[in-house]
């Protein structure tokens, strides 16, 4: 007599999402929607045609309202909320919705965001990350946005001080979050400093236990020539193992993203123009791998009583 197969926890996804199973199920996504015009335009032509599945929006950034205004246009649109604590970039910067005052932690010297998360995190007051937060996503839904999924810029609301409130806002606002299921893969792919990786698996689990989908992998915009685009992002692709996956691109147009972050500035545009292309697309079409986007996901979740 055979023993039963045991199901996977992407064989669950599959099932709550109304699909066959499939060995690869992967959100292709757009971090940073919001962060300048070019963000939106690049999300505006590459969401739902083929390869972009879903994305999240900066709202402290000056072009959060463009990216709103795109959103209820096409209500296909599948956009949460990039929970944003950090503001990278020499010259471009923000602030918190919640005011600046040094008391929060949430602030450097010139009143805006910390650089990288490693500063913000020596300085942090949970409690005031926690209304910066809420005001961003209470900004959002307000602004009339279907906010889809919570995920984090830099990674910075899945440090050690503040993951606990993540997932709270998670369940507060009955929206699924993205959570790795192996940490260290995902904050090696960011610079978060030092971390104490047992804290991760409790959560991880009790949160599969409620049913939320963890992610299996996470890759990242990999920075190469463009000259290297093409070939380097189908090994990525072709190579993702089996499970449940989050892909963090950063797609841009040209015209402004230059003056931005000139170091950095191409590879981003190069996103733009190889997701839009004919061919891969095609190429991407008959992988073997389901795409997904996070409103799916989130009714699923909703649906099934988990959220």
């Amino acid at each position: 007599m055979e023993t039963p197969t045991k199901e996977t926890p992407a064989d669950a996804l599959a099932r709550m999402l109304g699909q066959d199973g499939s060995p690869r199920i992967v959100v292709v996504h757009q971090d940073d929607v919001g962060m300048c015009h070019g963000a939106n335009v690049a999300f505006a032509a590459l969401a739902g045609k083929g390869f972009i599945t879903s994305g999240s929006v900066m709202v402290p950034c000056p072009w959060f309202r463009e990216a709103v205004d795109i959103a209820a246009a096409d209500p296909s649109i599948d956009l949460g909320v990039h929970l944003t604590l950090t503001s990278e970039w020499a010259q471009y910067r923000w602030r918190p919705l919640t005011g600046n005052a040094a008391s929060t932690g949430l602030v450097d010297d010139d009143g805006f965001m910390w650089r990288r998360v490693p500063m913000l995190r020596e300085r942090v007051v949970p409690d005031a990350a926690e209304a910066e937060m809420r005001a961003q996503i209470e900004t959002a839904l307000k602004a009339g946005l279907d906010v889809t999924h919570l995920d984090t810029h830099m990674g910075a609301a899945l440090s050690p001080e503040l993951v606990d409130i993540f997932l709270k806002l998670g369940r507060d606002y009955r929206l699924p979050v993205l959570f790795p299921r192996d940490f260290g893969q995902y904050a090696g792919c960011l610079n978060m400093g030092e971390i104490d990786a047992s804290l991760y698996p409790p959560r991880a689990e009790a949160l599969e236990a409620q049913g939320c989908p963890l992610t299996d992998f996470f890759g990242l915009t990999p920075g190469v020539p463009t000259n290297e685009a093409d070939a380097t992002y189908r090994s990525m692709i072709a190579g993702l193992p089996p499970g449940f996956g989050f892909l963090a691109f950063h797609c841009n147009a040209p015209g402004d993203i230059e003056a931005i972050i000139p170091p950095r500035a191409q590879w981003r545009i190069d996103e733009f123009n190889l997701f839009r292309d004919a061919g891969f697309l095609n190429w991407f079409g008959v992988q073997d791998l389901k795409p997904v986007g996070y409103r799916a996901i989130r009714d699923g979740m909703r649906q099934s009583g988990i959220l």
